[in-house]
């Protein structure tokens, strides 16, 4: 039976029912419901985000608990134990303190075979510090973090980790981190992992911060998940964005910056992607000034000029639209930028060359075009950009037989 709702009201028995709503509220019903849909969506993003930050936030919060009763257990020791105290017997740590440290330690003074003190021993008189200041800690998670916290030695011992050995601790760090990012996708991953595992001892460093900028990049590069990827682009940015209100004169960091809002913006909408490429540009400017003969820079700013001088229809119609002065880049900028990063460092990427060959094919210049697409070839190809660059490559030769 038809609701007396959807007829006329003179209808007879015979008459067809009618929907209540037209074609063009139906329309609109629709837009209305697929508008919903959206920030439904964008609405579960954000509470995604949230949850990531509270979860960053809470490292935070462990961070500076763990100091704050590495000091409180110092002042402790000072005071009930002025003598020097023997060691039991304890494992190599996984920081990078105590890499040169791992074996057997030395009972008999305190100190592993590397000459290091060692994280995590335990011996009779921590116990029984550990029993008398429960009282004046209660909450579980700082029990928990007190004792995976380093021991402390009393003033008159040699200090666990001096300042030389941090350095020192540094410099292998930072070189091993440097040798992962250069090495197969396995071996980022692992730099990502060992950068993140020794954040809360050199987050405080320039050169550590900003390589552990670069890794997120490299695992945003790594991720095909596209939250994920967002997700590793969001919390790198965020670190930088800390590091240069410390540290405005580091080319590094104004670089992997400028690269992280890249990646940031290929998650966002039309408006968002080309705010993002002024700021790209504003860094990309700074480290040149601050690194005039780094050729990494140069390859940056000429794709970002081959990319705005190959805007669609779409994005300059956005570009007119929402900003005064939009950007303004050539091929021949682009050309330009990538010809120098050839006379830094010849042979600095199969990428470069290839988009030299493509910045000569939209001048209409067909022989250096070649030139170059020949030159591309005898390069290998290392990354991920270089095996894209190879596809193109073969594109513009088969488009040139034809």
């Amino acid at each position: 039976a038809v609701p007396g709702a959807l007829l006329p009201a003179d209808a007879g028995d015979g008459a067809v029912p009618t929907p209540l709503l037209g074609q063009d509220e139906q329309l609109e019903l629709l837009e209305r419901l697929d508008f919903v849909v959206r920030n439904i969506v964008e609405l579960r993003k954000e509470v995604e985000e949230l949850r990531n930050s509270l979860q960053h936030l809470a490292v935070e919060i462990v961070g500076e608990v763990r100091t704050h009763l590495e000091e409180t257990q110092r002042v402790t020791r000072r005071r009930k134990f002025p003598f020097s105290r023997e060691r039991s017997d304890s494992t190599g740590s996984s920081s990078i303190y105590f890499t040169a440290s791992s074996g057997n330690a030395n009972t008999d003074d305190g100190e592993s075979e590397g000459g290091y003190s060692t994280a995590n021993a335990e011996s009779d008189y921590d116990r029984e510090s550990e029993r008398e200041s429960e009282d004046e800690v209660s909450c579980d998670t700082v029990r928990t973090v007190r004792r995976d916290s380093l021991e402390l030695v009393p003033e008159d011992e040699s200090p666990l980790v001096p300042d030389s050995t941090l350095e020192e601790g540094l410099g292998q760090l930072l070189e091993q981190a440097d040798r992962l990012h250069s090495g197969d996708e396995r071996d980022r991953r692992e730099g990502f992992q060992l950068l993140l595992n020794n954040k809360l001892a050199y987050a405080g460093q320039q050169e550590f911060q900003w390589r552990l900028a670069r890794a997120h990049c490299d695992m945003w590069e790594l991720t095909e998940d596209a939250d994920e990827r967002r997700s590793y682009a969001t919390e790198g940015k965020e670190e930088l964005e800390l590091a240069l209100q410390k540290w405005d004169q580091s080319a590094e960091c104004h670089q992997w910056f400028a690269i992280l809002c890249g990646q940031v913006s290929e998650h966002e909408s039309i408006p968002k992607r080309i705010q993002a490429g002024y700021v790209f540009k504003e860094h990309i400017d700074k480290a040149i000034a601050l690194k005039p003969q780094d050729p990494q820079l140069y390859y940056l700013l000429g794709r970002w000029c081959y990319q705005v001088a190959h805007l669609g229809w779409l994005e300059k119609r956005t570009v007119s639209a929402l900003f005064e002065a939009p950007p303004t880049a050539t091929v021949q900028d682009a050309l330009q930028n990538f010809l120098r990063v050839e006379e830094l460092s010849p042979g600095f990427s199969k990428a470069g060359r290839v988009y030299i060959a493509k910045c000569y094919r939209d001048l209409g210049n067909a022989s250096a075009a070649v030139l170059w697409m020949n030159l591309a070839s005898e390069l290998p190809g290392n990354t991920k950009e270089d095996a894209e660059s190879e596809k193109e490559l073969e594109e513009m030769r088969s488009v040139w037989e034809e």
